[in-house]
């Protein structure tokens, strides 16, 4: 990939001449590549990008509340972490789809850093190194007792230097190109509704483009570069629908196998402090498992969120880049017969997904992996080669297992956290709680704490409601404060 500040995409546009308004460009694969892969980006490498773009001089753009919670994220100590390399998994979430984001003419998660993985630091520990592996450099210790802290280079059974995403089978399937067939040119309305540019009925292009008034049109040749991309990641999250065209349920897609195991997934409880007299949320306090929730919302990839709530997130450019996904005709104009299931259903990384999951997403399958060892712990009756060691056995489902505690990311133990409106995480401590009430000059006989469970329904209310609101948790388990009304005041 080539430098990304640098490269230049030439696009045709329709442009109402008055008022400067977009009514749709003209673009190439590559271009529209770029645009679907934003549906494979974690929510927190979105937070992330964007604070470092926009960060530069001038206030980075909120998203909702989850901004606030991946700054919690970054301002939280990292004591309170299984490990360091759990709190650069938030920080800094993989794609499942890295593989192809490495061929994207432009990929605004910047330079690409392969998988890391450790194993112990005694060149002669005599344990199985394919039992105790760590993507973790400060992760729990060798089975022999010692840290796990040596870096493996690993690769791939192809011999690739491993990237950690796998690949799905673009980037050459189909037509050539990376998500979509190469040469095949797309239009993309200005609230990001995507066709593909074919000859046929123009009112009906229109129409699925959402214009119905052309009046005015001028095409021009254009060309964009990050700067314009990142605009289009930004406006993806911050354009909000009306309210009134707002669905207060979150509508959810599952099939029958996935709707089976949500009505086992687990309940978490929470202690909602509210002010007696407002009804309104002062904090949240909660054991360690409402904030692996919490943080693992940060892992989860943009596809993903449009999934769990049904193409109905309340965002209308993502809502129609994800429906334009699904209303394409793969097989024509996508360049594998999965790419349409990775885009609108991307997986979580392998390794990043809880034992316990409380949404139905998928995780990645462990890639078929090794390294080169210095002596040799199979016999020759295997398929392994003099002075190669495997992590995974026969092709068949790894037997890595990742000595970080796979499946958490907070340090477990007797202790209790504070998770604000906007999701922001802290410890829990008694006297920054009555610090914060003096300073909110709320008296202790005003508040009144409420155990409330929350589930997949409630956990589906707080994603939703942190892609637009730093009220996630007023929102999303349905907090409805008093509104005083101010007395009228009488005329003279």
């Amino acid at each position: 990939m080539s430098d990304s500040k640098e490269v230049e995409f030439v696009l045709k546009v329709m442009a109402n001449k008055q008022n400067n308004k977009l009514l749709f460009l003209e673009a190439g694969s590559d271009f529209t590549d770029v645009l679907f892969s934003f549906l494979t980006l974690p929510l927190g490498t979105i937070v992330r990008v964007l604070n470092q773009h926009y960060g530069d001089g001038k206030a980075p753009p909120i998203i909702g509340s989850l901004t606030s919670l991946y700054n919690g994220v970054a301002d939280l100590d990292s004591d309170n972490f299984l490990s360091e390399g759990c709190k650069a998994m938030l920080l800094s979430p993989r794609s499942s789809s890295e593989y192809e984001r490495r061929q994207l003419k432009i990929d605004i998660n910047g330079t690409f850093q392969p998988a890391k993985y450790f194993c112990c630091e005694d060149v002669n520990c005599v344990h199985y190194r394919r039992v105790n592996i760590s993507m973790h450099y400060d992760a729990p210790v060798c089975r022999c007792g010692k840290s796990l802290k040596r870096e493996l280079v690993i690769r791939d059974s192809s011999g690739n230097i491993d990237g950690g995403g796998g690949g799905g089978g673009g980037g050459g399937g189909g037509g050539g190109g990376i998500f979509t067939v190469k040469r095949a040119s797309f239009l993309m309305s200005g609230d990001m509704r995507v066709v593909p540019n074919v000859g046929g009925s123009i009112i009906q292009t229109m129409g699925n483009l959402g214009i119905t008034d052309a009046e005015g049109a001028e095409a021009r040749n254009s060309t964009c570069r990050l700067s314009y991309i990142m605009s289009l990641l930004k406006d993806l999250l911050l354009t909000r629908m009306d309210s009134a065209a707002v669905k207060t349920e979150a509508g959810i897609l599952f099939g029958e196998e996935e709707k089976e195991a949500t009505r086992k997934s687990k309940k978490m409880v929470l202690n909602v402090m509210l002010q007696k007299s407002s009804n309104k949320l002062l904090f949240a306090q909660s054991e360690e498992d409402f904030i692996d929730f919490l943080f693992g919302l940060l892992v989860i990839p943009l596809g993903g969120v449009a999934f769990l709530l049904g193409g109905n997130t309340s965002l209308t450019k993502l809502d129609n880049l994800y429906r334009s996904v699904a209303d394409i005709n793969g097989d024509k104009y996508l360049s594998n017969a999965d790419t349409k299931n990775r885009l609108m259903k991307p997986e979580i990384p392998y390794g990043y997904m809880s034992k316990t999951p409380i949404f139905p997403l998928t995780e990645q399958t462990a890639p078929r992996l090794y390294y080169f060892s210095r002596r040799s712990e199979w016999n020759s009756s295997t398929d392994r080669e003099p002075g190669i060691e495997w992590l995974s056995r026969f092709g068949r489902n790894p037997a890595i297992e990742f000595r970080s505690g796979y499946g958490r990311y907070v340090r477990q133990g007797p202790a209790m956290y504070m998770v604000s409106d906007d999701l922001t995480v802290t410890p829990f401590t008694m006297t920054s709680t009555l610090s914060m009430l003096n300073k909110l000059k709320i008296p202790l006989s005003d508040v009144k704490e409420v155990k409330m469970q929350v589930g997949l329904q409630e956990a589906l209310s707080i994603l939703k409601a942190s892609l637009t609101s730093t009220c996630a948790l007023t929102k999303g388990l349905n907090i409805n404060p008093i509104v005083k009304k101010q007395p009228k005041k009488e005329r003279l």
